[in-house]
């Protein structure tokens, strides 16, 4: 397995639902935000300016989600001041798209309360169509791939 970017997400709460627990929303909400430190906003190596993955992206080109598969294993309860721990890694990479695994905890030493695989196509706006990966993406993406993350079948396929 490749490098996996680890990262925490405070946790709020309007993360909290009336039951008491984190709503789902709220998760996606969370695996969203880490995604986005990942792809734009993180520090990936010590000392490294915090820019992300997608750093090196041409003008006009972005990403955008193709689809995105969730699954809650737990209920996560809300605990001020003790962040959500979130793993993501690249589990797949094609022409144009990649898709990443993400691996959500409420605390180092349980479980994952919440996993999820995400699809993104890179889309370059001045054509109007996907933008194929360069070698240099390409060979950045690898450095961070994994195998993806264990879903649940889904009923019927």
């Amino acid at each position: 397995m490749g490098k996996v970017f680890e990262c925490e997400i405070q946790a709020r709460l309007r993360d909290i639902n009336l039951g008491g627990h984190v709503d789902n929303v709220e998760a996606i909400r969370v695996l969203d935000e880490a995604r986005l430190m990942f792809f734009r906003h993180g520090r990936l190596e010590e000392g490294d300016e915090p820019r992300g993955l997608l750093r090196d992206l041409p003008p006009g080109v972005t990403e955008l989600v193709g689809s995105q598969h969730v699954e809650y294993h737990t209920e996560m309860r809300f605990a001020a001041y003790q962040p959500f721990l979130v793993r993501i890694w690249v589990s797949h990479v094609s022409r144009s798209s990649f898709a990443v695994s993400l691996e959500l905890r409420v605390a180092p030493d349980h479980p994952p309360a919440v996993v999820a695989e995400t699809s993104t196509v890179f889309w370059d706006t001045a054509a109007g169509s996907s933008w194929p990966i360069s070698d240099a993406l390409r060979a950045a993406l690898a450095s961070y791939t994994g195998p993806a993350v264990a879903l649940r079948p889904r009923p019927g396929h």
